[in-house]
């Protein structure tokens, strides 16, 4: 192709270097905004018809032609062509020849620059709804599991030591509170994706008398940039949406590190369906968790994303520069890494079993109910740091004794306290722990279900 058949080449007089050509094209990734694109295009059009800037007979010309060409692409038989760069060019070029000088008229008042940073704000303001919905799935996986195991207790960690007994039910609502976040990031990210650029030209407007909020009307934003210099070259809205992505693999991340924990003999605490599992190659008798263990991997790539995007922005001068291309490789694979993760994490998790008599076993060691008894104290007057002394000091007697603190006699826990009485032991069971978190958040049986029962409500079920 020569630089006269470019759509920008009239400047040239030397043919683009091929390697040029083959470095600088981004059709093989972009190409996935072809409906952004013509989207775009279609209202763009409209608005030209109506300040006149091209004719009803034009503007008709040109949305059948995209119309075409985007169901073309649809069925596979459009062909892309490297050459021409990019999917803005490519469907340009396509509706130029296939009807004419109408087709050249569509560039009027706008440039490349507006136009992708639209295509980029269509794409994740749909994706962004796409995820919240994913999210919803994998929130609805933990109330359901709370539901079923609502009753059942296990053990509460802090630095990866038994600590507390805990409700499996408030444990899994931890986690519902995790993803609704999530979903609450997104819908405030969608407030600054929502926001027309076209119109911004290349950098400085246009003098044509175009009619931007028609076209946000058109395309169903609510605001319109204010600013044509920081509109093509922001990429603001890029970077959060990535960070929230990345916030959402880390939590994907934090979970299937305990489910691998979880899943292995050493916890045995739960039971991933072998539908959702491997074998070993060599031995037998194995069970690998490959779908958390490979969540917990790709982690790694989302992250890296964020940090391809920053460091990409953190030096470029206003306004549009061709870095800016590098911009949609790390979305899409961001994207694709989380809905993937989200999508097959509500599977593993609609299909996993707790092990509860495992569960509440392991509740029974590791003097967990040491803050209770603590608590206790307090209770009968004694101040907390007495109290906690006195508790220390208890636990370390059952560690020389071999004995759980509900093992002791009430004259071995007297030695230590005399305000201690027979009603401790009520205090030293685990369900008697369990039932004593009554404080809002608190993993109370009371408090879990309270806040089940409203999981269930938001979820509409």
């Amino acid at each position: 192709m020569t630089n006269e058949t470019k759509l920008w080449g009239g400047r040239f007089s030397e043919k683009t270097a091929a390697s040029v050509e083959a470095f600088t094209a981004s059709i093989h990734y972009d190409c996935r905004l072809f409906r952004q694109d013509i989207a775009g295009s279609q209202a763009h059009a409209k608005m030209l018809v109506r300040q006149g800037l091209i004719t009803a007979e034009e503007g008709e010309q040109i949305a059948k032609g995209l119309a075409e060409i985007e169901q073309e692409i649809e069925q596979g038989v459009f062909v892309f062509r490297p050459e021409l760069e990019d999917i803005h060019m490519n469907i340009e070029k396509a509706l130029v020849d296939r009807i004419g000088p109408a087709g050249a008229r569509l560039h009027t008042a706008r440039s490349r620059n507006d136009q992708i940073n639209l295509d980029l704000r269509l794409y994740l303001r749909e994706e962004t709804d796409r995820l919240v919905e994913l999210l919803a799935g994998v929130r609805l996986s933990f109330v359901r599991l709370a539901r079923r195991y609502l009753g059942a207790v296990m053990p509460g960690y802090t630095h990866m030591q038994r600590a507390q007994p805990v409700l499996i039910s408030h444990h899994m609502l931890a986690y519902f509170e995790m993803f609704g976040r999530d979903q609450e990031r997104l819908r405030d990210c969608a407030k600054r994706i929502n926001v027309l650029p076209l119109g911004a030209a290349a950098l400085a407007g246009t003098g044509l008398p175009i009619d931007r909020e028609f076209v946000a009307s058109e395309l169903g934003f609510p605001q319109v940039s204010a600013n044509s210099m920081d509109t093509v070259g922001d990429r603001d809205f890029v970077v959060e949406f990535v960070s929230a992505c990345t916030l959402i693999q880390l939590h994907l991340s934090r979970l299937s590190e305990e489910l691998v924990l979880w899943s292995s003999s050493e916890f045995g605490f739960v039971e991933l369906a072998d539908s959702f599992c491997t074998g070993s190659s060599i031995m037998p008798q194995k069970k690998n968790p490959d779908i958390p263990e490979l969540i917990r991997g790709k982690s790694g790539r989302v992250v890296g994303n964020l940090m391809a995007l920053i460091t990409m922005l953190k030096g470029l001068p206003l306004t549009y520069n061709r870095d800016l291309q590098e911009d949609k490789e790390p979305v899409f694979d961001t994207l694709d890494t989380v809905s993937r993760g989200l999508a097959i994490t509500a599977e593993l998790l609609g299909n996993m079993k707790f092990n509860t008599a495992r569960l509440e076993d392991a509740t029974q060691t590791g003097y967990m109910t040491a803050t209770d008894l603590a608590d206790y104290l307090v209770l009968k007057n004694v101040p907390f740091r007495e109290a906690h002394a006195i508790v220390g000091q208890t636990v370390a007697y059952c560690v020389k004794k071999k004995k759980e603190l509900i093992e002791l006699t009430l004259d071995e826990l007297r030695q230590f306290s005399k305000a201690i009485d027979e009603d401790v032991f009520a205090v030293l069971t685990v369900k008697g722990s369990v039932d004593s978190r009554r404080s809002f958040g608190g993993t109370s049986i009371f408090r879990v279900k309270e806040a089940l029962e409203k999981a269930e409500r938001d979820l509409g079920m």
